[in-house]
């Protein structure tokens, strides 16, 4: 059974403050394990990416090629139902619509003073996809983290997944066919972010890895990043819903538990003005439950980190989850677009009854990687400018150097750097030059 949390109580923000600093998740040691999987994969480069993947997924690699005769992705992409294949299809071309939308434009304008400024945009060299492996199928990872960089321009796609005793989903391998994926290694955890972010074998270093993975694999991205760029450190799944008298209690059950079943440290929260509604809620959920194939780890994680927050209203309702800056926010109330405009912090909002999560984990278009662990607040989900980055141009004609120039040498004298500020007065007594 979820907790009850009251707003209106007097110790309201004590408990919620521990509520939302409880930890979900951790494991212990796992830094200083990472640590020295990367230490060993840049020392030995292929042959210890081989080795771990004989080690924890029983399959064995070429320490070069750092690939398998037991794998081969468009035979297995040939067992996905077609069925399945049509699914995948139809939510790649959603996808790709919502993102080509992203598409930033170069700009380049003249200042008051003539100096000519601006930006433009271009795609990174190459990215690193990791896709959790194996017989879980995530084809619509593939899809989110594939598509966007194929739409930036990104020339070169490398993912990895693995593939324990030779196993990986068929859906994840047409999925990555679909989605354009360039250079396929089938190997996983640390190591494969290690192999991504410096190389190992025929696999050369990428520029930037996105996508989900275990702990092992967040805290790799974590320690390699600054060599390579790196979407974000992933935390467990989150879903916050916001609902009142016109919600159906047997939908907001459904919606909860859409996420509590991902993993054991997933969060589902909701938050109502109406507590009929919150016992209404928490009765369905108890009833859904029990019809769950997933339902150990859902009902772990809607005991252990669930909520049913009681607000005194929807403007409070919109400030308390402003604060849990949730991965996924429901507004699950009759007039959404009122309330809308008070959200500030969460990473995706989902406007409506018929409007759920999970709509926006496969089909809806937009990205699904999203931030999790209150990192809405201060982050973005994935988009297309992930995989481009932006360069400054700036320009100055002889006039407009004249007016920048005063400032310019007189923040370096003050800075105490004299060559910078040779640079400006150098100019100033050549007696003319060049635009």
């Amino acid at each position: 059974m979820g907790r009850w949390i009251d707003a209106g109580d007097a110790g309201f923000r004590e408990t919620f403050t521990a509520f939302l600093n409880e930890p979900r998740g951790e494991v212990e040691d796992v830094a200083t394990t990472v640590h020295d999987v990367i230490a060993d994969v840049r020392a030995n480069g292929g042959e210890a990416v081989a080795r771990y993947t004989s080690k924890f997924d029983r399959l064995t690699l070429d320490p070069v090629t750092l690939q398998s005769d037991n794998v081969d992705l468009h035979a297995l992409a040939a067992g996905c139902p077609d069925d399945l294949k049509e699914a995948i299809d139809f939510a790649a071309e959603r996808i790709d619509a919502y993102h080509e939308k992203q598409r930033p434009v170069d700009h380049v304008f003249k200042d008051a003073v003539g100096v000519e400024l601006g930006w433009k945009w271009s795609s990174l060299d190459s990215v690193g996809v990791y896709v959790p492996g194996g017989l879980a199928s995530y084809p619509s990872s593939v899809l989110m983290n594939t598509i966007p960089a194929k739409i930036a321009g990104v020339d070169r796609v490398v993912m990895t997944a693995p593939a324990p005793g030779g196993q990986l989903s068929p859906a994840v391998a047409y999925a990555a066919l679909k989605a354009g994926v360039d250079e396929f290694y089938p190997i996983g955890g640390a190591q494969a972010i290690a192999a991504l972010a410096y190389g190992a074998g025929h696999l050369v270093r990428v520029d930037k890895i996105v996508g989900p993975g275990n702990a092992y694999v967040a805290e790799a991205k974590r320690q390699v990043f600054g060599t390579v760029g790196i979407d974000t450190i992933a935390g467990p799944s989150e879903i916050l819903v916001i609902a009142d008298e016109s919600a159906n209690p047997d939908w907001i059950a459904a919606d909860l538990l859409s996420q509590s079943e991902h993993d054991t440290s997933s969060q589902s929260i909701l938050i109502t003005v109406n507590k009929g509604v919150g016992k209404a809620v928490e009765k369905a959920v108890e009833k859904q439950l029990k019809t769950l194939s997933t339902e150990a780890r859902a009902r772990h994680a809607w005991d252990h980190h669930g909520a049913i927050i009681l607000a005194t209203s929807l403007d409070q309702a919109a400030d308390i989850a402003n604060e849990i800056a949730a991965e996924h926010l429901e507004l699950a109330v009759e007039d959404p677009d009122l309330l809308l405009p008070q959200i500030r912090h969460a990473g995706a909002v989902f406007l409506g009854h018929h409007t759920p999560e999970a709509l926006g984990d496969y089909v809806t278009g937009s990205n699904h990687v999203l931030p999790t662990s209150r990192a809405a607040r201060f982050s973005s989900g994935l988009g297309l400018q992930d995989f481009m980055k932006r360069m400054s141009i700036q320009r100055a004609s002889s006039e407009g150097f004249a007016a920048l120039a005063p400032a310019a040498l007189r923040l370096a004298e003050a800075e105490g750097l004299p060559a910078h500020a040779r640079s400006v007065s150098i100019r100033t007594n050549a007696g003319g030059g060049h635009d």
